[in-house]
């Protein structure tokens, strides 16, 4: 084992990329250097440990020396470590068992040295990503999801989860993975949308050398290398008939075979699936197998989209606005009052993907450390006209939650409650007197 890195995320204040150096090769470091990810460097494996343990990990990226017994090793003390922390591997693309033994003991990637840096501060960023947009959970519809998927991830059932694009049903699929006793395995993901139809197969199921026309070397597929893991089929309902039965017959047997292999071999993994199209309607269509459905759905979970969630939408901006504000050098960027109005009155057609589009141009347009409008950019009908009534109800109810607990921690005085919320005494008494009128109302 010659390199290890770990990312930590930017969302903390103690944000760095952790190395672990062996032979003094120091090559990944400058190249992560050059992406402008922060980083931090351990010389030997237990400092690393140390940094594990002392400061919050996002990723791990691990040279990967010719001694495939070290680099095990390596991988399951970082796995054992910190069990939740992604590893990613970097090294010579020439040992396809060693990348395949790597990534059965739980590396989550591997980048080959000869691979565009671009590359490598890809792989880095999607995992940073995918922990950057982890659980925020103010809403009562966001708090009954994840509470649900951690009931779920204490069990081993396959898992579906549905919701519009951009819901967050990968962060979820994570979320059950790291909060279950498969979280020291691989999380393998797979978008069923994106891949042609006739290289699925090869890709999820593998082949041998030989098989079919460019198949040059043996390959094992996305069962395999998901083993002791979870494996995450993104948008499964595109996914054709022919492969749909095929899929079937690997869960039902529990077992894979190769293209052009003479035998089948057992597998171990946890499947969750993702749709934002109505399966059960897919079904009653006959684009879907009724068979494979149930198989699929032992565990629905739906999300709603963040028009639905409008307690989330303020936290999950101020949460990127941290995060990628961290990453591009502006961590004291804040949203005016006038962008909060504007961001609880939008849509979101594209849920929470669009919410972090708006703020991410956002930090390249604002010249100020202040986010107004005009630099988030918001396209479509806003939500307002359609949603104010619901809106304006939902927002009363933040209000009130938040008046009551500055009175709390400031033990009913009213001057000290209202510096505490950034307002006037008369208008934290305004506000109580409305409050009061409502409930009256409701009364």
């Amino acid at each position: 084992m010659g390199l290890a890195h770990a990312l930590t995320s930017p969302a903390s204040d103690d944000a760095a990329l952790v190395a672990v150096l062996e032979g003094g090769r120091g090559g990944l470091g400058r190249l992560v250097e050059r992406s402008g990810l922060p980083w931090a460097e351990a010389r030997f494996p237990a400092q690393a440990r140390g940094v594990l343990h002392q400061r919050q990990v996002g990723v791990v990226l691990v040279r990967a020396g010719e001694n495939t017994e070290d680099c095990i090793a390596t991988l399951r003390t970082l796995k054992r470590e910190a069990p939740g922390v992604p590893v990613v591997l970097c090294g010579r693309a020439r040992d396809p068992a060693l990348v395949v033994s790597a990534i059965r003991h739980g590396a989550a990637d591997f980048v080959s040295e000869e691979a565009d840096p671009r590359r490598l501060a890809d792989v880095l960023g999607s995992y940073l990503r995918s922990r950057e947009s982890g659980p925020v959970c103010e809403s009562a519809g966001a708090r009954k999801s994840f509470e649900l998927a951690a009931r779920v991830a204490r069990t081993d059932v396959s898992v579906l989860i549905t919701g519009e694009s951009g819901t967050g049903k990968e962060v979820v699929a994570r979320h059950i993975h790291d909060s279950s006793n498969r979280a020291h395995g691989p999380f393998v993901g797979v978008n069923c949308a994106a891949i042609p139809e006739h290289m699925m197969e090869a890709i999820l199921f593998g082949h041998e050398k030989g098989a079919f026309t460019g198949a040059h070397q043996t390959r094992p597929g996305k069962f395999e290398l998901a083993e002791g893991g979870t494996l995450l089929l993104d948008e499964i309902s595109e996914m054709g008939l022919d492969l749909q039965a095929k899929l079937l017959r690997v869960l039902q047997e529990r077992e894979v075979e190769r293209i052009g292999a003479h035998g089948s071999r057992p597998v171990d993994v946890r499947v969750i699936a993702t749709s934002n199209r109505d399966l059960r309607k897919a079904v009653a269509d006959g684009r879907f197998r009724e068979d494979l459905y149930y198989r699929l759905s032992v565990f629905p979970l739906h999300l709603q989209p963040l028009r639905e969630r409008v307690e989330d939408i303020l936290p999950l901006a101020e949460s990127f606005l941290r995060n990628h504000g961290a990453r591009m050098g502006r961590p004291h960027l804040a949203l005016s009052d006038a962008s909060r109005r504007v961001l609880l009155a939008h849509a979101w057609g594209g849920n929470v993907r669009e919410l972090e589009n708006a703020v991410q141009r956002a930090l390249v347009l604002a010249e100020d450390d202040l986010v107004e409008p005009v630099h988030l950019q918001l396209e479509g009908p806003s939500a307002a006209s359609e949603q104010a009534p619901v809106l304006e109800s939902k927002v009363r109810d933040v209000e009130e939650i938040a008046i009551a607990q500055a009175l709390a921690s400031c033990n009913g005085r009213r001057k000290d409650a209202a510096r505490v919320l950034g307002i006037s005494e008369r208008t934290l008494r305004y506000k109580m007197q409305r409050l009061r009128e409502r409930e009256e109302v409701m009364s």
